[in-house]
């Protein structure tokens, strides 16, 4: 059985029993992902979706709308955070106009995705149609497979997205039954006023939509058109067989929602990063999951699956790189 023939492969690295800790887990959940005793890193992808949010009028962030565009703008320049962390790391990135309140110049690398401009306001209708949502999962699908033609099996997904720490917030709300205030943070950095506010806005919208249950309602009705294409391109990844780097809050909720269909999506799921956001840590422990980092990080773009890159690399090249005890001569402890 592979998984018994990868833990003595580990096991019996020249090293005690568990020594290398997380990584040995990391190693593992590599090779039975990739089905093989000998697993490879190809290709790396950083796919960033943006979009923008009709909840974001109500005050509910720190920053003005307007920054969604900007930040895209950024990111197509370079001088963000995930481009930094991606060229470093030797990941190439593609960022995706899931949804931005902006007409962006033709001629731009940018992957046109837009399902409509900004999700509508969730205190006055749900945030997406049916058919919007259904097109939003379509469309960050056919991002994914577009890049398997490359060979790439490990992509990280990150998002950009004024208010989308409070779709994301209800999302979980609504997921796992708990209160508002459980599940929101600071987002892009509330004071104490401010995030009252946004306890007391989000609170009202979740009391709007009793009915919205499953998983599907619960993401046409409370989430983002990035939070929803993130969905689909972490479907399409499974089905590409891809390791997915999970970055932060936003990301962890889009991948906890599909954990609710299908928790087989969980295998294949490195979560990178524990974010400053309040609520993070508490979404990981409900799925069960333990983040490689905690760096105190609240960015989002996918700079936590960047930084835990080296790490993932570590961990495969530990497994077929590293002597045995009987390869390299050395006594075990027996």
């Amino acid at each position: 059985m592979l998984a018994n023939e990868l833990q003595h492969k580990i096991d019996f690295k020249t090293k005690p029993l568990g020594a290398l800790g997380q990584l040995e887990y990391l190693a593992h959940q590599i090779g039975m992902v990739q089905k093989t005793l000998s697993p490879q890193l190809l290709h790396p992808h950083m796919v960033v979706f943006a979009a923008d949010h009709g909840i974001a009028s109500a005050g509910v962030s720190a920053y003005p709308q307007e920054v969604t565009y900007q930040m895209v703008m950024n990111f197509l320049g370079g001088g963000a955070a995930i481009n930094v962390f991606c060229r470093q790391q030797g990941i190439e990135i593609r960022i995706v106009d899931a949804g931005v309140n902006f007409d962006f110049p033709e001629g731009l690398k940018l992957i046109d995705k837009k399902v409509r401009k900004s999700s509508r306001n969730m205190l006055e209708e749900a945030a997406m149609t049916e058919g919007e949502y259904l097109q939003a999962l379509e469309n960050g699908r056919s991002v994914v497979a577009e890049i398997a033609e490359t060979g790439c099996n490990i992509i990280g997904f990150g998002e950009m997205g004024i208010g989308n720490t409070s779709a994301s917030s209800l999302m979980m709300s609504r997921l796992f039954d708990l209160s508002a205030e459980d599940c929101i943070g600071r987002g892009t950095g509330l004071n104490d006023e401010q995030l009252q506010h946004k306890v007391l806005v989000l609170s009202g919208v979740l009391e709007q939509y009793p009915h919205a249950k499953t998983v599907d309602e619960i993401a046409q009705t409370f989430g983002g058109l990035e939070i929803v294409q993130m969905m689909g391109a972490m479907e399409e990844a499974l089905q590409q067989h891809m390791l997915i780097m999970v970055d932060g809050f936003i990301a962890s909720v889009a991948a906890a929602a599909l954990s609710k269909k299908n928790p087989e999506i969980l295998k294949h799921c490195i979560f990178c990063h524990v974010s400053d956001e309040n609520a993070h840590q508490k979404l990981l422990e409900l799925l069960g999951q333990k983040a490689l980092l905690n760096l105190s990080l609240r960015l989002g773009e996918g700079t936590g699956c960047a930084l835990a890159y080296p790490l993932i690399q570590s961990a495969v090249n530990f497994l077929n790189e590293m002597s045995s005890f009987e390869d390299a001569h050395v006594s075990n402890k027996e």
